[in-house]
Parts: C-alpha cells; structure tokens; sequence
C-alpha cells in the first residue's frame, strides 16, 4: 500500500523537466518507495529502475566506456530514440556516476530519477558537474501530518495554525498518536510497526545500518566506534547550545575531530544545528548553535532523554517544515526555543501557563519579535491561549 507525502505532489510535478530529479535523505525514510511510486504512474513502458546496492548495477554505472552503458539499456529492451526514464537509486554508492549521468543526460532524451543517502555527497560531488541540471529534493521523517496519515486517522489542516487556541475533543482525539510519535518518531516502517518493542529493534537496525553502510562508505572516519560513541553523547544533550570544547574534552576527540563529525551528521541527516536569531551585535546573545536530532525515535534509542526534551525535539521537528528557525538566548540563561521566519517567538512548554506567556512576550520584546506563541504538549488548568503540539502538522 502506497502512504502519501507532502513532498510527491513536488516530486510529480518535475518529471515533466528535463532537469535530474533528486531526492536526498537519511536511509529508510521512504525515497524508494516514492521512487517506486514514480515510476508507476508514468504511462510510457519505456523505463527503468536500478538499485546500486546490487553489484551488477554498481558495475554498470561504474563503466568508463559510456557505449556499453548504452549497449546494456538496449539490452534490456529500451529504446534510446525516445524518452527514457531512469531510476537510479543510492548513487552515493558509485563514485562515478557523476560524470555518467552528465554524458547521458546530454546527449539523451532521458529522464533520470535519483535518490542519495547524503546531501554531503550529492550537493558537493555533484555540484560542478551536473551545474543546472539537477535539482534536488529532501525528504525526512513523517511529520505528524503524515505520521496521522499512515496510520489512516483523519485530521484536518489548518491555516491559521498561529493564531488557534488549545481545543480540548481534538486533543482527547489524537493525543495517543501524538505521544506515540514523540516516543517512537517517524521513520516510515516504525510507525507502522504493530509493538513497541518492534519499533525499538527496527530503529536499533537504523542506526547501526547508518553507523555500517553510510558512515563506512561516504566518509575515511578510521573509528567508527568513536564517531558512534560521539553521536550517542550528542542525542543526550538535545535542545541544548553546542560546546565543541566540551564535547572534546567528554569524547576524548580533539576539537576538529568532533567539528568535522558534527559536519558529517548535519549532512547526513541524522541532527540539524540552529542559528542565534539577532538583528545586531548585541553583547547579551550567546552565539553558539542548538542542537536537535532529525528523529525522536533515534534519539530516543541512542539516550534517555527527558520528556521535555522529547517535546521540545519533536516541535522542533514539526516546526523545520514551517519555515526558517532559529532561536533566541540571553547569558542570563532566559531563551526563546524558536524564532520562525524572524518574525514569531515560540516556546515549547509541557504544560503552558499565563506566566510563561507573560514571561515569553517580554523576551520577544526584547528580541524585537511583535509576535509570540506557547506550544503546549498537555491540558493546561485555566489557560487555553497556546497551541497543542498536536495541532502543527
């Protein structure tokens, strides 16, 4: 059964450019299947879809004689003179693809269909070779929307998100649903696991595939258990400012060892550092980064993290979709969670009050934001002015 995402009606749209379609993201999230999906509603029978996990195909697209390439697509019954489409996916895992796919997609009507593991392979391997070629689509965990979606309950979206207030049935409807995505978060395949501890062993079998295949290919990290060690040590201080002196000092890493694995991480999708929001220099902003994981089923499993820390992680997550985020933070350790497009303050709050919105609007005033917002994960007594986690999807 097919399970929709927000990003196919995209990805749709740009079959019919002649440019390369794309689409990155951490493994398991569900790229194959879209790729699949593709594929499957494009009425021509003249396509085709390679795995590159599959020797055969990995040897194929590593040919430096492009004519036999050509000789093997002709082989398999399809014709060259007309439009051709071409599913290739994990093509991190052939070095030379790039150049193939220039040769291809120049002197060819084809259409290629791509899928990557990693944006720190594709948008810096491909970036002077395939220049105006490509565009590239991302793809993460469900949100809750889709989380909702693939477990078939019916929701409603809602345009004015911002400006709602805690509705009381709705919470009562789908607050299971919402605690069992904080819990076990949205790769595809764990959402549709049918027991808790199923959804433990298929996220354990995530991180240790990353940790095996893309770790192991896409980087000349010589400790693997280190990078691991370091990644657990991470999900156990999410939602907090990063401290590379501190990480270094914790790991046993020297500082560009522990910047450098940073890196690999945000590029491969398994955490996202913010920004400071500021619109000066102001002496009180604390400039580093904050740190969240793509996935609460993944942090979860790595640590035992605090279950304000699984909210805060999950909206962060829910929020990365709306728009551009960053936070604010005084060295007086008062904070913003999240500023939205420079233009809204929002904090997450287990369990909102009317001082925490009094104490929320003074910061944004300080901040210059005009505009503030509670999110709350619980039933609030006497205050209903904030916005059920439930309720972003």
């Amino acid at each position: 059964m097919f399970y929709p995402r927000k990003i196919y009606t995209s990805l749709k749209s740009h079959l019919a450019k002649k440019q390369i379609t794309i689409l990155t993201g951490m493994r398991r999230v569900g790229k194959t299947t879209l790729v699949k999906q593709l594929l499957s509603e494009i009425p021509s029978k003249n396509k085709v879809y390679f795995d590159l996990e599959r020797l055969d195909n990995r040897e194929l697209f590593s040919e430096k004689n492009y004519e036999a390439i050509i000789s093997a697509f002709n082989q398999r019954g399809l014709d060259l003179s007309k439009k051709l489409y071409v599913a290739i996916d994990e093509i991190q895992l052939s070095k030379n693809i790039s150049s193939v796919l220039k040769y291809l997609y120049d002197n060819y009507d084809i259409k290629f269909i791509l899928t990557g593991s990693s944006s720190f392979y594709l948008k810096n391997f491909f970036s002077e070779s395939l220049a105006g070629r490509k565009k590239i689509f991302e793809l993460f965990p469900l949100d809750f929307g889709e989380f909702l979606a693939f477990k078939s309950v019916n929701f409603k979206l809602d345009g004015k998100i911002w400006q709602s207030k805690f509705q009381l049935a709705e919470y009562e409807r789908l607050k299971s649903y919402y605690e069992d995505y904080l819990a076990f978060g949205g790769f595809p395949e764990v959402v549709l696991a049918k027991t808790q501890q199923d959804k433990k062993d298929l996220l354990s079998d995530i991180i240790s595939s990353y940790i095996n295949i893309d770790v192991a290919s896409l980087s000349d990290f010589r400790e693997q258990k280190s990078f691991y060690d370091l990644t657990k040590l991470l999900a156990g201080r999410v939602a907090s400012r990063l401290d590379y002196t501190k990480l270094s000092r914790l790991s046993g890493l020297s500082r560009p060892t522990v910047i450098n694995y940073l890196e690999f991480l945000e590029k491969t999708y398994v955490i996202v550092r913010i920004p400071v929001f500021s619109k000066n220099l102001d002496r009180e902003i604390v400039k580093a980064k904050k740190l969240y994981f793509c996935d609460n089923g993944l942090m979860n499993i790595l640590a035992q993290a605090s279950s304000g820390v699984q909210f805060e992680n999950a909206v962060f997550n829910q929020l990365r979709h709306c728009g551009e985020l960053s936070y604010y933070a005084l060295k007086t350790g008062q904070k913003i969670d999240f500023v939205l497009d420079k233009k809204l303050a929002l904090e997450a709050k287990e369990t909102p009050t009317q001082g925490d919105i009094k104490s929320l609007s003074a910061l944004a005033g300080m901040a210059g934001l005009k505009s503030c917002r509670l999110i709350g994960r619980l039933v609030s007594p006497r205050f209903k002015d904030y916005i059920w986690g439930g309720d972003i999807k």
